[in-house]
């Protein structure tokens, strides 16, 4: 059984989701949105979602971390705030010594709905009935987040699925 925490970065608001994936099987544990006062400087919101963040890598104790991979951003100064937002997430996740996985924004749609351009909508929905949960449609960071680890997971079988028949 693999415990993963899918994370969704952002400055303002980050996404976390934790569900733990066994022989294809997906468990859901927890999901929520970390946030920060848009009043405070950067660093000082990447301070308060990193402690939130910790405290709650603390509390589900994943093995493995996915994120989204970096994109181009049509605003620069946008894709820098995005950069640092992962470098706390990654600093979270190495002072942990965990496992990290990255994955871009097609790859995670079309594993989770199978097409590399579904809408958050379309995600949210198959999120919702893979995990069997029911989401708010308004939850769009934590379902992100949950699309990422279920990311995580199917990429995690498909590896172990594919190792296992080179061993036989």
């Amino acid at each position: 059984m693999t415990r993963i925490c899918g994370l969704d970065p952002g400055s303002l608001r980050l996404g976390y989701g934790v569900i733990e994936a066994s022989a294809g099987r997906l468990r859901h544990l927890a999901h929520g949105t970390l946030s920060a006062s848009a009043g405070q400087p950067l660093h000082e919101r990447l301070a308060v979602l990193y402690d939130q963040l910790t405290a709650v890598l603390d509390e589900h104790e994943p093995c493995e971390v996915a994120i989204e991979k970096v994109f181009t951003a049509k605003n620069m100064a946008s894709a820098l705030v995005l950069g640092q937002s992962r470098g706390m997430i990654l600093l979270a996740a190495g002072r942990r010594r965990l496992e990290l996985a990255e994955y871009s924004p097609a790859q995670i749609k079309k594993a989770v709905t199978g097409n590399g351009r579904a809408s958050k909508s379309q995600v949210a929905s198959m999120v919702s009935r893979l995990l069997q949960i029911r989401l708010p449609d308004d939850e769009f960071d934590s379902t992100d987040a949950l699309s990422i680890a279920i990311c995580h997971a199917a990429v995690v079988q498909m590896e172990h699925s594919l190792a296992h028949r080179a061993g036989s």
